[in-house]
């Protein structure tokens, strides 16, 4: 027997410390603990301005997010004020402007980016509409039928039928 312990024995005695160490880093990780259903909510309608992400503040997974974090501590602290959520809505718009919000309101010139992708559609099928219609051959009428060489084709026919009986 050799002096050193053999491998699979070591192993053994390492697994349960291995399997704990990865059950632990296996954890759901939350980007913040204060995300009640509550700032959910407003959090929802404002978007994360960290310039990292197109998320909401209540949707930002960012580690460490420096923008949805606070967010999220003025948003708890304006609820525990008891201010309601278009009040905290519209705090968040005083101080960031109408970025802050994560849908464009649909009033005035913002009503513009609702519509637009329908406007945009319509103008691309009528453009398409137009192409087709434009290169689109017209039905040429048909050529008069001459009866006496379609008399002299179904005689060619009659005779080469009756050759092959």
């Amino acid at each position: 027997m050799s002096q050193y312990p053999s491998s699979s024995v070591a192993m053994r005695s390492f697994r349960p410390f291995l399997l704990i160490l990865l059950a632990g880093l296996c954890l759901a990780q939350q980007s913040s603990d204060m995300l009640t259903p509550a700032i959910r909510r407003v959090g929802d309608r404002l978007a994360c301005l960290c310039g990292s992400c197109k998320n909401t503040v209540a949707t930002c997974q960012m580690l460490g997010c420096h923008y949805s974090a606070p967010a999220r501590e003025r948003i708890a602290k304006l609820q525990s004020q008891g201010m309601g959520d278009d009040a905290i809505i519209e705090d968040f718009i005083k101080r960031e402007g109408k970025r802050a919000l994560a849908a464009p309101p649909a009033e005035g010139f913002h009503l513009l980016s609702w519509a637009m992708p329908f406007i945009s559609i319509a103008i691309g099928l009528w453009v398409i509409y137009l192409f087709v219609k434009r290169y689109q051959r017209p039905a040429s009428a048909a050529a008069p039928i001459d009866r006496a060489a379609l008399d002299r084709y179904k005689d060619e026919i009659d005779k080469d039928l009756a050759k092959l009986e």
